[in-house]
């Protein structure tokens, strides 16, 4: 008898063995995933410090202060360009395929300050061209 019960025993002890086993391998796992929680806490502030710091300032042309272009990121809208820059997209847009320079300038007015700024010649002549 003493045997059987001995046997029982040892039959028992094997399965409250692994939830034991299993419990220290899934706190394990949460100590790592802790640590890894922390390391990307740190690594975002850092980033979040370095965008701050490397943030555009404006800039001078012609002794004019003028906003750069602000540095793409998340969330970041075409409206938080300067307004040159909109009224370039909207005629890049408005362009049935690819945008030349020659429409583009004079969809959004700039021709004359643009040819005058570059010493480009006039834009060619589309008067008689063929596709």
């Amino acid at each position: 008898m003493l045997e059987r019960i001995t046997a029982r025993r040892a039959e028992l002890d094997e399965p409250e063995e692994q939830p034991v086993k299993q419990l220290a391998e899934i706190r394990a796992e949460r100590d790592e995933l802790a640590v890894a929680e922390r390391v990307l806490e740190r690594v975002s502030e850092q980033l979040a410090q370095e965008r701050a710091e490397t943030a555009p300032v404006p800039g001078q042309v012609s002794r004019q202060a003028v906003m750069m272009i602000p540095h793409r990121a998340p969330g970041v809208e075409e409206t938080a360009l300067p307004a040159d820059y909109q009224r370039i997209l909207a005629a890049v847009r408005q362009a049935a395929g690819p945008a030349s320079s020659w429409p583009c300038c004079a969809t959004i007015s700039a021709w004359p300050t643009w040819r005058a700024a570059t010493m480009c010649p006039s834009p060619p002549s589309t008067a008689g061209a063929t596709n």
